[in-house]
């Protein structure tokens, strides 16, 4: 669960218009002062101050993931108060299995690897996944608020979005039609059909859409051996 919440507030930070103001948001909800994250950070208040107020470039991945780490670490030290708190908030069921993958893979080696149809061909797959996320259409379309969406995204929004329990593949693609952050890639597991709205929304956006017929527990054991 731990590191759930840690890709919550990562994924969160990460795609934020203003992430200094977003890093801030997280620091007060864990009850840290900047002099207390900067020493456990090993910098000084004013670098932490500097990011908060965007008198700094925004900071990079690594950075983040640093940052979250702190916030996890004092948190924990102190008993993990918040941390509980926040694993409560952070469960989902429509989320079967997510990654980021250590070196970024190609959509077309992806989809060979998960022998699969390209259902919009005039979109090239010659562009880069940083990671997946394998989401149960049922329940996403039943449980997931729109507060919990940005779990999808994990770390990146350069993601393989794939969805199993699909029927005819409308409702997702409304979904990303309607929300601002785009994935690069989605892919439908053993769809009973495809719906030519989802394939023309997914043409409008230009993300390729793409169909596999392998078993969902096959299709997560490939995509965790990618990266």
């Amino acid at each position: 669960m731990r590191d759930q919440v840690r890709e919550k507030i990562a994924g969160e930070i990460c795609l934020s218009e203003e992430p200094g103001r977003t890093i801030r948001k997280w620091r007060e909800q864990f009850n840290i002062s900047q002099q207390d994250l900067s020493k456990h950070l090993g910098v000084s208040p004013s670098v932490i101050s500097d990011y908060e107020a965007g008198r700094r470039k925004s900071p990079g991945i690594a950075t983040i993931r640093k940052i979250v780490d702190a916030f996890l670490g004092i948190d924990e030290k102190t008993g993990g108060s918040i941390l509980k708190q926040y694993s409560l908030a952070a469960k989902t069921e429509s989320i079967i299995a997510i990654k980021e993958f250590s070196v970024e893979v190609l959509a077309s080696e992806l989809v060979d690897k998960l022998k699969g149809e390209n259902l919009t061909p005039a979109i090239s797959l010659n562009k880069h996944i940083h990671g997946f996320t394998i989401i149960d259409s049922i329940r996403a379309i039943t449980t997931l608020s729109s507060f919990d969406y940005l779990k999808i995204y994990g770390w990146s929004s350069q993601r393989a979005l794939v969805f199993t329990g699909v029927r005819f593949g409308r409702s997702p693609m409304i979904a990303i039609r309607a929300h601002p952050l785009k994935p690069a890639l989605v892919v439908y597991q053993k769809p009973e059909q495809v719906d030519e709205l989802a394939v023309r929304l997914a043409e409008l956006e230009g993300i390729p859409l793409v169909r596999t017929e392998l078993p969902a527990s096959e299709l997560v054991e490939i995509l965790q051996s990618l990266g």
